[in-house]
């Protein structure tokens, strides 16, 4: 902020407050005094009725007239002669009411009373309260102050409009707004003056400076005109321009260096982004020596695969191919990135990612489950956008595992990947071809299984044991799962039974372990791997398998 409008900020306060301080006190002492001269005549001219009014009963009285109903008409119609000649304004009404709220004598003609209206008055006027009242007749608000004559059984009123009562007040009102109006510009055009020439003296220094920053001309002078703090600040600016001058070729070097390094950074961002998020890098500048160091640990790996991708592709214009391409990955990295995970590669249509390096949570192994399930759900979003499109729908598998990868920079001088190489990454890619065998979207190992009971990770999420097999290359046989985040309540009881039948079918009760994938079937027709493991039981009871067989099934490819 400017200094100048720092002055106007400090300066413009302390005179516009004092003027709206004197203008508000003078204005409510000339309201207050208007308003207290026109209650006091509409007070004094109701206590002129009220002794004329009395004064003509007393003539009916003294004179015996005050029984007889044409006399005392009379004096009714004496006493509204008199309102209708005390009458001041058009607006003003004096009338009188009985105690039915009829509408008795009026100075002149008034609109009926509503129902409402009538109600509210005499509500008020049976309270007898003195002073100013405030009430709406014909839908108009009046001010009125009356008093009982007990003689004529009468309210009587004196009613004037609100708008034209206060009609002194709100002019007082308006002239005082348009004399604090005038004031306050007055202040901020002598303040402009008086600023101005008080930071024309700084603007010259700003300018020489931004001279000598444009042009690197250090020769720049700025003239001191007065002799006060403006002046010694132009004279402190014309000795340090002297001594930068002397120091410029110091300070180009410095500059040079800075840029180099600059370069450097921005090179080793550029390059470090392509595969680690923006945080993590962030971190590894903060330590620099961690960067290239390769490490052996626990991760959690993901592959995900496109389902019969030839024949899509061979069905689709290479512009419209890579349009879904870009759209569909777009889709999927979003929800690994936000799952905290790290995209590691692209393998033609194929996805790998991990969860767990860089940096390492608690959460990771169920953070690579539930991207997995969220990829399975935002494919069905995405072919719901083909089918609109009138293009051909995408199918998935993904494959899951934990284990010790090595992970860290691989490469060479001209191209460096960081990526997790191991058996634990050979087999989360077995787990994702395997998905087409067992017709499930998503396949987990038993390692990642165990990691997320052993980290109470699995709340919330549902498994189902599919088998036990050997990967190619492999003897040694790994237990495959199943998850979804939610079940019916037909699918929550297939699913126990499934998994009932498991362990009979692992305790070689291959009967039981029909009857438990029959039940399931029952509740799911058709499934796929409850038919499975049902038809090969039924085998196995008529014809076992050898001693020291253990559930394995060998795979003869990927």
């Amino acid at each position: 902020m400017k200094i100048r409008y720092k002055m106007f900020l400090v300066v413009l306060p302390l005179i516009i407050v004092p003027l709206i301080l004197a203008q508000s006190a003078s204005y409510f002492h000339a309201v207050n005094g208007v308003t207290r001269l026109a209650r006091q005549f509409l007070g004094y001219k109701l206590g002129e009725l009220e002794k004329y009014a009395t004064m003509q009963w007393s003539l009916l009285a003294e004179n015996n007239y005050a029984g007889n109903p044409v006399m005392t008409e009379a004096a009714k119609k004496a006493v509204e002669e008199y309102s209708r000649s005390i009458i001041l304004s058009g607006t003003e009404i004096i009338f009188a009411v009985d105690r039915g709220g009829n509408i008795v004598m009026a100075s002149s003609d008034l609109s009926p009373f509503t129902e409402p209206e009538k109600n509210s008055l005499m509500a008020q006027l049976s309270e007898e309260k003195h002073g100013l009242q405030t009430i709406l007749i014909g839908g108009e608000k009046r001010i009125f102050a009356s008093f009982y004559f007990t003689p004529f059984d009468w309210y009587i009123l004196i009613s004037e409009k609100e708008n034209v009562f206060y009609s002194d007040a709100e002019r007082i009102t308006r002239q005082t707004f348009v004399i604090l109006l005038a004031a306050s510009v007055a202040a901020v055009i002598l303040l402009i003056l008086i600023t101005r020439g008080l930071t024309n003296p700084l603007a010259r220094v700003v300018k020489a400076m931004n001279h000598i920053i444009e042009t690197a001309d250090l020769s720049s002078r700025v003239e001191a005109e007065y002799r006060d703090e403006t002046g010694t600040l132009a004279l402190a600016f014309n000795r340090m321009t002297e001594e930068l001058d002397s120091a410029y070729s110091q300070i180009k070097r410095y500059a040079f260096n800075a840029v180099l390094a600059g370069k450097k950074e921005e090179r080793i961002r550029h390059i470090f982004q392509k595969y680690v998020p923006s945080d993590v890098i962030e971190r590894f500048f903060a330590s620099p020596e961690k960067m290239l160091v390769g490490d052996n640990r626990n991760l959690s790996i993901l592959f995900s695969d496109i389902r019969s991708f030839t024949t899509i592709s061979e069905g689709l214009a290479p512009d419209e191919l890579v349009n879904s391409l870009n759209r569909y990955f777009s889709g999927q990295v979003d929800i690994i990135y936000n799952r905290k995970g790290i995209v590691d590669k692209y393998i033609g249509d194929a996805i790998m990612a991990f969860w767990g390096a860089p940096e390492k949570h608690e959460d990771d192994a169920l953070q690579s489950v539930l991207s997995g399930l969220e990829m399975t759900e935002a494919v069905d979003v995405f072919n719901e956008n083909q089918r609109r499109l009138g293009k051909c729908e995408f199918r998935i598998g993904i494959g899951l595992n934990y284990g010790e990868v090595t992970v860290g920079n691989i490469g060479s001088e001209r191209k460096m990947d960081y990526t997790v190489i191991g058996d634990a990454v050979n087999l989360a890619s077995r787990m994702e071809g395997l998905t087409k065998t067992y017709h499930s979207d998503i396949l987990i190992t038993e390692f990642l299984f165990e990691q997320l009971r052993k980290t109470s990770s699995s709340a919330g999420l549902y498994f189902r044991l599919l088998d036990t097999v050997a990967v190619k290359g492999k003897t040694k046989g790994v237990r495959i799962f199943t998850v979804k985040k939610s079940l019916s309540d037909t699918e929550k009881k297939a699913w126990s039974l499934h998994n009932q039948g498991m362990k009979f079918y692992y305790s070689r009760s291959f009967s039981e372990a029909a009857q438990k994938f029959r039940e399931a079937l029952s509740l799911l027709p058709g499934d796929f791997n409850a038919e499975n493991l049902y038809q090969r039981c039924e085998r196995y009871a008529s014809s076992p398998p050898p001693a020291g067989w253990n559930g394995v099934e060998v795979m003869k490819t990927k």
